[in-house]
Parts: C-alpha cells; sequence; structure tokens
C-alpha cells in the first residue's frame, strides 16, 4: 500500500518516534507527582519536549506549550476561553468542524464567515477586513485540509492586532511544513496535532498560549499542583492539563519534533509542494477531461480532485483495491467545501509526507488513469 493520506496522519514516522515510546513506557513515571527517580525523568521528558515545541513554534516560553490529546482538543480550549454565549466570531472560509461544530455549541454565538475562492488570499484578506470590526474573537486555519490552499495568516494577525480581536490559528496542516509564529503574530492561541506533520503518535497535540492569553479550562482535575485549592490552578501549562498526561505519546512526540528541526520545516513543505505541483500536472496530462483537479499558486502538500460523473468515495475505494490509501468525502469540512463549490460531490484527496517519492506520485497518476477506464 502507497500511504497518501498524512493529512489525516503520518502513518510512515521516523524509527525514533517508536523506539521512544517503546522506551519510556518502562521508564517515565507520573510527572510532577513523585519525587522519585521515574517521576522526576518523566517530569524532565515533558520540559525538553514543551521548551522544544516552544523554539519551534515562537511561543513566550515553554510553560506557555500546553499539552492535549490532538487539536480538537486545543481548538476547544482556545475557543471556548474566547467566545461566550451572545459573542461574535468571525472565520474563513475553509475552517474544519473542530472549528464550526465548537461555534455551534455555543449558545447564540454569531458567527461572520469571512469566505473567498480556493487560492484568492486577496479575496479572504478583503472579507476579513469588512468583518473584524467588533468581533470578539477570530478563527483561521492556516491550510485548508481539503485543498491544500495556504491562507494569508501572517496579513489576517495584522488585521487582528489593528482591531484588537485575538485570534485563534488552526495549525493541524501547517505545523511541520511551514512557518508558525505565535509571537511573532501576536495570536492568542495557536493549536496543533502531534500526529501529522510532527510526525508524533495519536492522541498527542500542542496548544501554544499566547503570552497575553487568559485560558480557561475545559477539562478539570488533579495536575500535581496546589492540590488544596478546589479551584485549577491560574498559572500555564497546569491550568489547562488535569490529570496524568500522555508521557509516552509525548516521548515520541518530541523526537517527532526533533525530526522536523533537523530536516527544516521549510524543506520538509518544498518537498511536499513539489510533489503536490508534481501530481497535479500527471492528473491533468494522463486524465484529461475524466477529473476537476483543484490546485493553484499557495498549496501545501494536500490536493484535491474530482473524478468527474463517479462518486468520489467509491472511486477512493476503486484506488485503495489498486494499492493506494487516500481519503474522499467531505473530509470533516464541510465549510470548506461549500466555498469551492464541492459540497454536493466531495473531493478525492491526496496528501503528502516527507517520506513519499516522486515514483509513487507518478504511479498513483497512473493509477487513477486506469480506474477512470473502469
Amino acid at each position: 500500500m502507497i500511504y497518501l493520506d498524512s493529512a489525516a496522519t503520518t502513518l510512515q514516522k521516523p524509527p525514533a518516534v517508536l523506539r521512544s515510546v517503546l522506551y519510556h513506557g518502562q521508564r517515565a513515571a507520573n510527572p510532577g507527582r513523585g519525587g522519585y527517580a521515574q517521576a522526576l525523568y518523566a517530569s524532565e521528558l515533558v520540559y525538553r519536549c514543551r521548551t522544544l515545541a516552544a523554539g519551534l513554534f515562537d511561543a513566550a516560553d515553554e510553560g506557555h506549550v500546553v499539552m492535549t490529546h490532538n487539536a480538537t482538543h486545543g481548538l476547544n480550549i482556545a475557543i471556548r476561553s474566547l467566545v461566550k454565549p451572545g459573542g461574535t466570531v468571525v472565520i474563513s472560509g475553509y475552517e474544519h468542524n473542530a472549528v464550526t461544530r465548537t461555534l455551534a455549541a455555543i449558545p447564540e454565538v454569531t458567527v461572520h464567515v469571512a469566505s473567498g475562492p480556493l487560492f484568492a488570499p486577496q479575496a479572504l484578506l478583503a472579507a476579513f477586513e469588512r468583518q473584524l470590526p467588533g468581533a470578539d474573537a477570530a478563527i483561521c486555519t492556516q491550510v485548508s485540509n481539503v485543498f491544500g490552499y495556504i491562507l494569508p495568516v501572517g496579513e489576517i494577525a495584522a488585521l487582528c492586532r489593528r482591531y484588537r480581536v485575538p485570534l485563534v490559528v488552526d495549525a493541524a496542516q501547517s505545523a511541520g511544513v511551514l512557518p508558525v509564529e505565535t509571537e511573532g503574530w501576536g495570536a492568542a492561541y495557536v493549536a496543533m496535532p502531534g500526529h501529522k506533520g510532527l510526525y508524533g503518535p495519536q492522541g498527542t497535540g500542542l496548544l501554544i498560549c499566547g503570552k497575553d492569553a487568559s485560558p480557561q479550562p475545559v477539562l478539570y482535575g488533579g495536575t500535581g499542583s496546589e492540590s488544596r485549592n478546589q479551584a485549577m490552578p491560574d498559572f500555564l501549562p497546569d491550568r489547562l492539563e488535569a490529570g496524568t498526561l500522555n508521557v509516552c505519546g509525548i516521548a515520541g512526540l518530541n523526537e517527532g519534533l526533533r525530526f522536523v528541526r533537523e530536516k527544516g520545516a521549510a524543506a520538509i513543505g518544498a518537498h511536499e509542494g513539489r510533489l503536490t505541483r508534481l501530481l497535479a500536472r500527471l492528473l491533468r496530462e494522463k486524465c484529461g477531461e475524466g477529473v476537476t483537479v483543484f490546485a493553484g499558486e499557495g498549496q501545501s502538500g494536500v490536493l484535491s480532485f474530482r473524478p468527474d460523473g463517479r462518486d468520489c468515495e467509491d472511486f477512493a475505494a476503486a484506488l485503495a483495491d489498486r494499492g493506494f490509501a487516500v481519503r474522499a468525502g467531505l473530509h470533516c469540512a464541510p465549510l470548506a467545501h461549500r466555498s469551492a463549490g464541492t459540497l454536493e460531490t466531495g473531493t478525492v484527496r491526496v496528501s503528502f509526507s516527507a517520506f513519499n517519492r516522486e515514483e509513487e506520485v507518478r504511479a498513483f497518476a497512473d493509477a487513477v488513469r486506469g480506474a477512470l477506464k473502469k
């Protein structure tokens, strides 16, 4: 099986990730819960991961790096900290259900969608500028999980600073392949999973809190600190980390972060971008009018296409029979499909990682051509 679904999770991990998970499963106890060697060792391990992440993602300091279960967990914290019942929020037209469902669960929230065509950042910026004044928060994905469209987060952040609107960035598809500049953007929060472009295990994630953030917990419980107090601690990261951390997962995430640092996010992103451009060209050359390819300037390692006259999910199943793992449908992002005009059909999505190769792209394009003939 040739794996082309890294936007869901990177299946191929650096070998050090798995080794670290297994090694620390037998050596790391509960961090912050004891003064004996194994507990202190676990605390040091978590601290090293925070410190590495703080450097990679421009955090104010390692204490502003919160360990989460995934990006959705972090987005829930960020959104519920900023958006109250009856509030107003501006989001891009390419947000994931991790954003839109969280907002829908808050009573009487007014959501303004700053939308624009695919690969048209100036139109998106204009839409944000029209709708930001008076908003309580803005939320923007850095990269569309459906189309690989790189949104102009830096410019949107500048608008948010001008209008004094706190910004939440969903870096689920960008962390590890694009610069993430929490303090440079002045973002209130940046959420990311550990298991995608950071090559960590599933069940890991990071929430980078801006230096002026005032986050509210969504989970309550023991933290190993201020145990007499029945309120959650008022300092980070303890305020947001109730219960035992996934220390084995964090150990693996630490190795994934080391991999990204050593390879360089820019180099990984450039590699994925080259594969995306190659696939777009090959699909158009080999398949002609049989597919609609959604590609343009400012695109990451994610590419969607639609086999004309065919059901996308059936077509993805046919590709699986030919040995290729891709995802089809709405990709938990109906708003993105509505913005792009693909809500009724969905798309077939291909997404790359540092481990994919050009020959896999060529083989996939041939497989698409073959499947179209069936």
